[in-house]
Protein backbone atom coordinates (compact mmCIF):
# COMPACT_ATOMS: atom_id res chain seq x y z
CA UNK A 1 0.00 0.00 0.00
CA UNK A 2 1.21 3.49 -0.86
CA UNK A 3 1.88 6.05 1.86
CA UNK A 4 -1.08 8.26 2.76
CA UNK A 5 -0.75 12.04 2.99
CA UNK A 6 -3.50 14.04 4.67
CA UNK A 7 -3.84 17.61 3.44
CA UNK A 8 -4.16 20.30 6.12
CA UNK A 9 -7.71 20.87 4.85
CA UNK A 10 -8.66 17.21 5.43
CA UNK A 11 -7.14 17.22 8.92
CA UNK A 12 -8.97 20.44 9.78
CA UNK A 13 -12.25 18.92 8.57
CA UNK A 14 -11.73 15.93 10.86
CA UNK A 15 -11.42 18.30 13.81
CA UNK A 16 -14.10 20.81 12.81
CA UNK A 17 -16.71 18.19 11.95
CA UNK A 18 -15.83 15.94 14.90
CA UNK A 19 -15.03 12.94 12.71
CA UNK A 20 -13.12 10.14 14.39
CA UNK A 21 -9.95 9.56 12.38
CA UNK A 22 -10.37 5.80 12.78
CA UNK A 23 -13.66 6.04 10.81
CA UNK A 24 -11.87 7.98 8.08
CA UNK A 25 -9.05 5.43 7.95
CA UNK A 26 -11.59 2.58 7.76
CA UNK A 27 -13.25 4.35 4.82
CA UNK A 28 -9.88 4.74 3.13
CA UNK A 29 -8.88 1.11 3.69
CA UNK A 30 -12.27 -0.54 3.09
CA UNK A 31 -14.74 1.79 1.36
CA UNK A 32 -18.30 0.62 1.00
CA UNK A 33 -18.69 2.65 -2.20
CA UNK A 34 -16.14 4.13 -4.60
CA UNK A 35 -16.97 6.58 -7.40
CA UNK A 36 -14.61 8.30 -9.84
CA UNK A 37 -14.59 12.10 -9.57
CA UNK A 38 -12.78 13.61 -12.55
CA UNK A 39 -10.24 14.92 -13.00
CA UNK A 40 -8.11 12.30 -11.29
CA UNK A 41 -9.98 12.02 -8.01
CA UNK A 42 -11.94 9.28 -6.30
CA UNK A 43 -14.81 9.56 -3.81
CA UNK A 44 -14.73 6.87 -1.14
CA UNK A 45 -17.83 6.40 1.03
CA UNK A 46 -18.80 4.34 4.03
CA UNK A 47 -21.84 4.32 6.30
CA UNK A 48 -21.33 4.38 10.06
CA UNK A 49 -23.22 5.16 13.26
CA UNK A 50 -22.23 8.57 14.63
CA UNK A 51 -22.29 8.38 18.43
CA UNK A 52 -22.37 12.17 18.84
CA UNK A 53 -25.35 12.66 16.56
CA UNK A 54 -26.94 9.31 17.45
CA UNK A 55 -27.72 8.46 13.83
CA UNK A 56 -26.38 6.70 10.79
CA UNK A 57 -24.15 8.93 8.69
CA UNK A 58 -22.22 8.62 5.45
CA UNK A 59 -18.55 9.50 5.51
CA UNK A 60 -17.31 10.86 2.18
CA UNK A 61 -13.63 11.13 1.41
CA UNK A 62 -12.09 12.70 -1.68
CA UNK A 63 -8.70 11.27 -2.59
CA UNK A 64 -6.13 11.65 -5.35
CA UNK A 65 -3.98 8.70 -6.33
CA UNK A 66 -0.45 9.72 -7.23
CA UNK A 67 2.26 7.32 -8.35
CA UNK A 68 4.02 7.47 -5.00
CA UNK A 69 1.22 8.28 -2.53
CA UNK A 70 -2.49 8.55 -1.82
CA UNK A 71 -3.55 12.10 -0.95
CA UNK A 72 -6.64 12.68 1.21
CA UNK A 73 -7.99 15.98 -0.12
CA UNK A 74 -11.04 16.35 2.11
CA UNK A 75 -13.39 14.38 4.31
CA UNK A 76 -16.88 15.12 5.56
CA UNK A 77 -19.98 13.40 6.89
CA UNK A 78 -23.58 13.73 5.75
CA UNK A 79 -26.94 12.39 6.82
CA UNK A 80 -28.15 12.47 3.19
CA UNK A 81 -27.12 8.88 2.57
CA UNK A 82 -29.69 8.07 -0.15
CA UNK A 83 -28.66 11.14 -2.13
CA UNK A 84 -25.13 9.82 -2.56
CA UNK A 85 -25.53 6.03 -2.70
CA UNK A 86 -28.77 5.68 -4.67
CA UNK A 87 -28.10 3.31 -7.53
CA UNK A 88 -24.61 2.35 -6.34
CA UNK A 89 -23.65 -1.21 -5.55
CA UNK A 90 -21.30 -1.86 -2.63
Amino acid sequence: MKPIRWTPHALQNLADREIDRSFAEATLNEPEFSVPDPPGRQVLMRRYFDGLLQQEMLLRMIIEEAASETVVVTVYKTSQIDRYVKGLAP
